[in-house]
């Protein structure tokens, strides 16, 4: 039986072209890049030609690019780094932070309650799980220190209004981090400001920090990157011998980083390929994505799109079915070779509903039937229909007709 992969969201395969980038650094070019020997500057070098080459992709300087484990580590570097660098240069001990956040951000800003005195508020979502502006301005003040706000939900898919965020909070000076794990590869990242952070109110729509995660891209899990202005201060989690220009001590994953960038440049190359043949960046991986939505729709009794209809990710279809647990579906579509999952993989072993699917409205039990399809680009609409079937076959054998 042959396997269908509809669980992409939580990791994609490595690409071949990465691995054979990669071999030369895990193999006979394995210095120390800290070294001053000729094998420590050939692995320095090839360190920042992969910065300089993330850095080209995301249209930001190399100066900018911080080499992490991946992107929870991104995440929380740019949550509590950012945070607390801006509480020590004057700001309120008061940060905002989405509700449907992933656990990374969240996470961080539990953190900072707990242990820095922050205030954390709360920015709720629609019946789509998409924020607000003008609810995000009602809850920032003056010395507001830190707005966290993902690109798009790793959940249901919804894709967030990023830039009219931003600029709400620039208006009051604050700091922004944005959690852009999700859309990396699929559309373009918003960059962090080149020139520094922002300290005075005005319509700068480009965020502090901007994290990315190597393994949603076809490099290996391990290695991430956050995007921060140059110049930036950020108070670092990782303290040693001041690598990554003191943001981010230890020694560097030389082959990760390579890694991560010829991943970044496989997949801009593909979107860039799908721009030229379909009018729009991800048009024809959608319409495949869109036709599967409406068969579940019309053979799942009971089946409801989660998310926003339209502004979502091109490859993501999340629903919830009332009556079925998720986790039965998902037994089940595993026996038939589909891979899926009920939400973020980060949380998955749990019983407890989505806080995603709560924040939008949701009740518990129906919080507990979530499931979540998400593809890549190469997945072709002889997959996403033979998902659809399983599916409903699934759904009758476990009693809904």
């Amino acid at each position: 039986m042959t396997l269908i992969d509809l669980d992409q969201a939580a990791t994609a395969s490595v690409r071949r072209q990465v691995l054979e980038a990669m071999w030369p650094h895990l193999t006979g070019e394995y210095g120390n890049p800290s070294s001053t020997h000729a094998l420590g500057r050939r692995a320095a070098d090839a360190l920042e030609d992969a910065r300089g080459r993330i850095a080209r992709i995301l249209g930001v300087r190399a100066a900018q690019v911080v080499v992490t484990s991946g992107g929870t580590e991104a995440d929380n570097l740019g949550v509590i780094g950012l945070a607390l660098a801006a509480i020590a240069a004057g700001r309120e001990r008061h940060i905002v932070v989405g509700a449907v956040e992933h656990e990374a951000v969240l996470a961080a800003a539990d953190h900072l309650a707990r242990w820095h005195g922050v205030e954390v508020t709360r920015l709720g979502v629609d019946a789509f799980g998409r924020y607000s502006a003008e609810e995000l301005e009602a809850l920032l003040r003056p010395g507001t220190a830190l707005v966290a706000v993902q690109h798009a939900n790793n959940e249901v898919g919804t894709v967030q209004p990023v830039e009219a965020l931003v600029r709400a909070a620039r208006a009051v000076g604050a700091r922004v981090h944005v959690d852009a794990v999700q859309t990396a590869g699929w559309m373009p990242v918003v960059p962090a400001a080149p020139g520094g952070p922002s300290t005075t109110a005005g319509a700068d729509a480009r965020p502090d920090g901007v994290a990315i995660s190597g393994h949603k891209l076809g490099a290996p899990k391990g290695v991430g990157a956050l995007i921060l202005p140059t110049g930036a201060p950020v108070e670092p989690l990782i303290h040693g011998g001041g690598q990554e220009r003191d943001r981010r001590s230890g020694t560097e994953n030389v082959a990760g980083a390579v890694g991560l960038a010829v991943a970044l440049e496989l997949a801009e190359a593909e979107r860039r390929g799908r721009a030229a043949t379909a009018g729009e960046l991800t048009t024809a991986v959608a319409a495949r994505r869109d036709r599967f939505v409406a068969d579940v729709l019309a053979s799942v009794p009971g089946a409801t799109l989660t998310g926003h209809p339209t502004e979502r990710l091109p490859a993501h279809a999340s629903f919830v079915v009332p009556r079925i647990g998720g986790e039965p579906l998902l037994i089940a579509l595993d026996e038939r070779g589909i891979i899926a999952s009920s939400g973020s993989a980060c949380a998955a072993g749990r019983d407890d509903p989505s806080p995603v699917l709560l924040a939008m409205g949701h009740s518990p039990d129906e919080a507990r039937t979530a499931i979540r399809f998400t593809g890549g680009a190469s997945t072709t609409q002889e997959e996403w229909t033979r998902a659809a079937t399983e599916l409903a076959a699934s759904a009758r054998s476990l009693g809904v007709s």
